[in-house]
């Protein structure tokens, strides 16, 4: 994963930072307290320091390198681009890119965060937070953030308008300034702009099978672009089927022939509550859409077709479960797993495929910075079913058996290497020949690796052991 982001970004690359609209005191206190606990301490001063680079009150700051970048953060820039990632993901950085020749020029847009009623008021966001924070912490940021509304109802509203203070214009000023007035069009202005939310990737839900089946009663001109983006997420965020959630937005449709996004998240909510007798979800639990199986209707003929359907019926949590013996996950490993889930956008069977591999590869421990890179590359690789991870887990095993083989024959002095135990499914093909050369290299390479390949036995009993339960 190192070498992916070495790829995706050099040091010698050179960027500029931009904002979208003027960025205030106010808004440092919200990503502080809003932000900073979902994307973490290094995402946030990474998000500070290219802050600091603008001018005060400008909207552009000078171009540089990310070498520059690593010497004030010191950090690599594999892990600065791992946070850059977090930022695009969360909604407060843009990337555009520029290639000319050798030289690659980014430009890095900084979006204001969203204000505390839109954080709030945004299902994601706001789970994602109360998942983070204890139920209290949670309150006690919101409780921050409020303030009593003042009743007006018994004041009378006595501003005068413009044209009682002002005088007005006469024809002549106006032809005058009118030149004067015009913007030119390659010139901007800084304003007061809002960031946007984190967008959902679709791939688990059919929204064109959702529109089809909608009732008479809702008219297709009411989903707007709006609506679809919320249905979309609250089907995420709450696990809502087609038909359930065709019965949801029905509820929604006002006297105008509107869908109401606020009933629509209200009834979106009560169904969850009622299915699940839960206040809020935890994505961790959930399982692989069915759109995105690909062994629901087949019959496994092999036993790497028996792991995909394991690992299509069982969520990230009861993984985590079943591998622990039956004991709970900890809240840092389902803290990891929902990370990855919110911000990378990864279904539950892929999840298990990057919980599978990262154990198996980490000596069964779930790294956060490990899980993290893996995860990123993936999502960049739209990764959408538990087929498809196997798929690059294997060739992401492939490659690294090759560098570890070139960098052994590259020493000068004869050690003990730790042979990698993989399971089946990720092993390539390989020569007869090479095989026979494998088996007689020293036997205590293999007593090195018994551990892991006890662990890797283990897994399988475990996987099979809850499909039979």
């Amino acid at each position: 994963m190192e070498k992916q982001s070495w790829m995706e970004l050099l040091p010698i690359d050179r960027y500029k930072v931009s904002a979208k609209g003027l960025l205030h005191n106010y808004d440092r206190k919200v990503l502080t307290m809003l932000y900073q606990p979902l994307i973490g301490s290094r995402a946030f001063s990474l998000y500070m320091t290219l802050w600091g680079e603008l001018e005060q009150d400008r909207v552009f700051g000078k171009e540089n390198t990310h070498h520059s970048l690593m010497v004030t953060m010191q950090m690599q820039l594999p892990e600065i681009y791992e946070e850059r990632v977090k930022l695009e993901a969360i909604g407060l950085l843009k990337v555009y890119i520029k290639k000319e020749k050798d030289i690659r020029m980014f430009i890095y847009e900084l979006q204001p965060p969203l204000s505390p009623k839109q954080f709030f008021d945004d299902i994601v966001l706001s789970i994602f937070l109360y998942n983070r924070l204890s139920r209290t912490k949670y309150n006690q940021v919101k409780q921050y953030f409020l303030e009593e509304e003042f009743d007006f109802a018994s004041y009378e509203n006595v501003t005068r308008s413009f044209n009682d203070v002002f005088g007005s214009f006469n024809p002549g000023q106006l032809e005058h300034a009118q030149e004067d007035l015009r913007i030119p069009k390659t010139t901007t202005m800084p304003s007061n702009e809002k960031g946007d939310a984190p967008k959902v990737w679709n791939d688990f839900f059919d929204f064109s099978l959702f529109v089809d089946g909608l009732s008479a009663l809702v008219p297709k001109k009411a989903i707007t672009d709006q609506v679809r983006d919320c249905v979309i997420t609250l089907a995420y965020v709450y696990g809502v089927d087609v038909l359930s959630m065709q019965n949801i937005v029905l509820g929604a449709v006002t006297e105008m022939q509107t869908i109401d996004t606020e009933r629509l998240r209200k009834g979106a909510r009560d169904w969850y509550q009622f299915e699940n007798g839960q206040a809020l979800p935890v994505l961790s639990e959930r399982v692989q859409p069915h759109a995105a199986r690909t062994m629901k209707e087949k019959e496994p003929s092999s036993q790497e077709e028996m792991l995909i359907k394991q690992l299509e019926e069982i969520s990230p949590k009861q993984l985590l479960k079943e591998i622990s013996g039956g004991a709970e996950a900890t809240k840092a490993d389902l803290q990891i797993v929902e990370d990855v889930m919110i911000n990378q956008k990864l279904t539950p069977g892929v999840v298990n495929v990057l919980i599978y591999y990262v154990m198996l590869r980490s000596d069964m421990k779930l790294a956060k910075t490990y899980v993290e890179k893996i995860a990123g590359h993936w999502a960049r690789k739209k990764v959408g079913t538990v087929a498809d991870a196997m798929a690059l887990a294997k060739e992401e095993n492939r490659q690294y058996q090759e560098w570890a083989e070139t960098k052994k024959k590259g020493r000068t002095a004869k050690k003990t290497v730790r042979k990698e135990m993989v399971p089946d499914w990720l092993k390539e093909e390989e020569p007869k020949e090479q095989e026979k050369e494998t088996e007689k290299k020293d036997t205590s390479v293999e007593k090195d690796a018994s551990t892991l390949e006890d662990e890797r036995k283990r897994l399988e009993e475990v996987l099979k052991k809850y499909k039979r339960d």
